[in-house]
């Protein structure tokens, strides 16, 4: 039979005694990139810590001092006996348990909204809010300075999306306008490379001028701002607003892990029904949420915490600038030191570590502008005399020239 001319020749097929090829290349292309990053100086590492670990801490996100409280810990040992190691199961199947719901609920009493949804992660708080809440033809307008999950969120939204200056609502104003239909802004509420807190009324005002909703990520506000550590979008006046919705982690201030948003009880429903980190992943550990609810009651019961990890950001920073250091002012928690390459933070960094401090090192890509900086997290625990010694190392050790 003739062979049918609209159909491609056969491919001849390898004979049996055709070299295999080496299996070993198929991941070479691994080898140059990390001679890249090596000469880049953007090689990253893990460097497991012990239990006991005795470096002055100033690079963890703990920032009520609450992870290893007595309380949380005893809080977070009960739920695990009583619940289990593990969710089970994701949350519309055996995941959600009373814990979770009770989570729930008095995390968004706390902050101010109708109704909050506990994920397993922030990181997956970020995405299930982006995604569900724009997708085709809608617009999402995105701080520059947004966080990766934020970013990601954005990426997988199948949404349009409009990168805007810094800190800027005249550029959301802008975008907003130009798009005329559905949208939603995001954006950090304090922004977690430099530290510093966003405009969120104005943000707001420019969102409610063109119908459209506003998504904070409080993930650095929670705990340390607002009245009683009930967050920046509460400081703003907009917790509880039909047109506001904020993301926040369990695992910084409430020292536990995991992520809930908060919001309208309709837009809580729909992310129920809709966003796939939430229907696809498995609850969040009985421990994580029992840890984070334990850390919730003492933050009510100790309001004064918030107000500490405040001031000693502003001390850190009032000693760092002093001393000559190029020290970001705080608005938050957080304070950023200026390194004037990538070797020079990892350097300064790792000179820290052997002298007893430890602090976070911040290089492309993680920092957006391309200026490496020392990350420093202040804690509400931290003693006068600590605070002292982190600035007298930092100027000791920081890079000449």
């Amino acid at each position: 039979m003739p062979a049918d001319p609209a159909l491609p020749p056969p491919r001849d097929a390898p004979s049996a005694d055709a070299a295999p090829s080496d299996p070993g290349v198929a991941f070479d292309w691994l080898d140059t990139a990390h001679d890249a990053r090596l000469h880049a100086g953007l090689r990253r590492a893990l460097r497991p810590r012990s239990a006991s670990c005795e470096l002055l801490d100033l690079a963890s996100n703990d920032y009520l001092g609450l992870a290893r409280h007595p309380l949380v810990t005893r809080a977070a040992a009960q739920a695990a006996h009583r619940w289990g190691a593990g969710a089970t199961g994701s949350r519309l199947v055996t995941g959600s348990t009373e814990l979770h719901a009770t989570l729930e609920a008095e995390l968004a009493a706390f902050c101010g909204f109708e109704a909050a949804l506990v994920l397993s992660s922030g990181y997956a708080a970020n995405l299930a809010a982006v995604t569900a809440l724009t997708g085709p033809g809608a617009l999402v307008v995105s701080d520059a300075g947004n966080h990766a999950s934020l970013i990601d969120g954005c990426r997988l939204s199948r949404a349009r999306k409009a990168v805007v200056a810094h800190a800027d609502p005249a550029a959301v104003d802008a975008a907003l306008f130009a798009h005329g239909g559905r949208a939603l802004t995001v954006t950090d509420a304090v922004f977690s490379v430099d530290g510093d807190a966003a405009p969120l009324p104005a943000l707001a005002a420019a969102c409610r001028r063109h119908g459209t909703g506003l998504l904070v990520d409080d993930a650095h506000g929670l705990g340390v701002l607002g009245d009683g550590g009930r967050g920046a979008v509460a400081a703003a006046g907009l917790a509880g607003a039909p047109d506001t919705v904020a993301t926040v982690t369990l695992s910084k201030s409430l020292g536990s892990q995991g992520g809930a948003v908060l919001g309208p009880a309709r837009v809580i429903e729909h992310l129920v029904n809709t966003a796939r980190t939430f229907i696809f992943d498995t609850g969040l550990a009985p421990a994580a949420a029992g840890g984070a609810l334990g850390a919730l009651r003492l933050l009510r019961r100790e309001p004064e915490r918030a107000a500490r990890t405040r001031e000693a950001a502003a001390a850190l920073y009032h000693r760092l600038t002093a001393a000559g250091l190029a020290a970001v002012r705080p608005d938050a928690a957080v304070v950023a030191v200026r390194a004037p390459s990538p070797d020079a933070a990892v350097r300064w960094a790792a000179d820290c570590r052997a002298a007893g401090l430890l602090v976070g090192c911040f290089r492309p890509p993680s920092v957006p502008d391309g200026v490496s900086r020392l990350r420093l997290t202040a804690r509400a625990d931290l003693t006068d005399v600590q605070l002292h010694t982190a600035v007298r190392i930092l100027t000791a050790t920081a890079p000449r020239g």
